[in-house]
């Protein structure tokens, strides 16, 4: 699990599974645990790969990433024709390959080559997906809109795709439906019990410029200078500029601490709010679990989500989800719509987050009705609306490629993910088990 990627691919596989596709999912997988692994009662199964470069590189996906882009892009294509996509074809089933990211490219179209050779290039359904613009100059996108569809996250990734003569279709990302279900309030309470403050901001994200800490830090000197109590509670990642938002925050004034979580439950994490006197800006160096997540994003009077360059954005829809305050930058944001269910920031300029986070102090009412339309928006960003939505965009590809006619029925057929995926069988062709999907999995 690295990052909003391998939430997509996780969640996405669980939901194609439990919708009843047959679903193959290849990643870069744990180098100690089984190189493959049914679960769902057999409809889903996952493809650990690279498992022996992994060992001697064990810091990550990322590690070593040269060597296993190489070792996926030489044996997956193969093993994936002989195993899976041969023995499904022959069964006439339908069949759909989703990859994603950049590192799965070439073994897309690889894939692609295999059928052609194999004359079956026609019956397969293949696309491949952009969750970001990392590497986009390594890809070679000539050969790779010959052998599969683009697909991409969000109408401003599509915008930016535009650009260089690309036009992907959009499937968003989602949630899980468990997501929508209401946060204990007095778990809520207590981190606000916690905190002490009159005023709190929360930010999830990598150290990363592009994620604008230097405005959420500059936001919360500022709600200080107007005589606000303000507590900013932050997660950032590993990245060495988490230093720099440290040293700039307390350069600003801003009391700093560092939250050490002794007991991972929500009494130990609440525990980790407190300490001596207030904190100005809480950071959290231990992982959270989405679970805890959502009582601060809940308790929070503002989630800062927001970012100078955001494909998609999935905390601002986590946050909407809990019933929190969503403040999110204005680019993959798509589920974002300004002052009905979210704060969407125009600009870097701290100012423009005080003032909204003053208003909201002004008029508490506002944000009684911002929290309940925002969990009413989650609710159509589910993981199974995006998974029908995929569904139907391999459903018009299919009639292009007159693998089916018409619309296929409710009930889907089985899917293969390369961090892929798979579409719905014909109400005819239902006597045997649903069909296969797989997906491969890049970045």
């Amino acid at each position: 699990m690295a990052g909003g990627l391998g939430v997509r691919v996780n969640h996405l596989s669980s939901t194609l599974s439990n919708m009843g596709f047959r679903t193959h999912l290849f990643f870069i997988g744990d180098p100690w645990l089984n190189g493959e692994e049914s679960c769902k009662g057999g409809r889903l199964v996952l493809h650990r790969w690279c498992q022996w470069i992994s060992r001697y590189h064990p810091n990550g996906v990322y590690d070593g990433e040269d060597e296993k882009v190489f070792d996926f892009n030489e044996s997956i294509p193969g093993y994936v024709m002989d195993r899976i996509l041969t023995p499904t074809l022959r069964r006439e089933k339908n069949v759909a390959i989703l990859g994603e990211e950049w590192q799965t490219t070439e073994t897309m179209c690889r894939i692609s080559d295999l059928l052609e050779a194999h004359g079956r290039r026609d019956r397969a359904l293949m696309f491949w997906n952009a969750n970001n613009t990392y590497s986009f100059h390594r890809i070679h996108w000539e050969r790779l809109t010959r052998c599969s569809t683009i697909t991409t996250v969000s109408r401003y990734m599509k915008h930016l795709m535009w650009e260089m003569g690309l036009n992907p279709l959009v499937i968003p990302n989602g949630i899980p439906k468990s997501l929508l279900e209401k946060v204990d309030e007095g778990q809520a309470r207590g981190v606000q019990d916690a905190l002490k403050a009159e005023t709190i901001l929360c930010k999830v994200a990598r150290w990363d410029p592009d994620k604008c800490w230097d405005s959420a830090i500059e936001a919360t000197a500022e709600l200080k200078q107007r005589g606000v109590k303000a507590t900013l509670v932050a997660r950032g990642g590993i990245e060495p500029y988490g230093q720099h938002v440290m040293d700039h925050a307390r350069d600003l004034g801003l009391e700093v601490r560092e939250a050490q979580v002794d007991r991972e439950t929500p009494v130990g994490y609440v525990a980790a709010l407190q300490g001596p006197g207030r904190a100005e800006f809480v950071n959290f160096r231990s992982p959270l679990p989405l679970a805890f997540l959502r009582v601060i994003y809940h308790a929070a009077d503002g989630v800062l989500a927001n970012s100078g360059h955001e494909p998609f954005g999935i905390v601002g829809l986590e946050t909407m989800a809990a019933g929190g305050v969503a403040f999110t930058g204005c680019t993959g944001e798509d589920y974002a719509i300004p002052f009905v269910n979210a704060f969407v920031l125009e600009s870097s300029d701290p100012l423009e987050i005080t003032d909204h986070v003053m208003y909201l102090r002004e008029h508490p009412e506002e944000s009684t009705r911002i929290r309940k339309a925002a969990r009413r928006s989650a609710r159509q960003f589910t993981w199974e609306a995006a998974a029908r939505n995929l569904i139907r965009k391999l459903e018009n590809q299919a009639n292009i490629q007159d693998i089916i006619g018409g619309n296929a029925g409710p009930d889907p057929i089985a899917p293969f993910k390369i961090a892929g995926r798979t579409m719905r069988e014909e109400p005819h062709l239902r006597a045997e088990p649903p069909v296969t999907s797989t997906q491969v999995r890049g970045r």
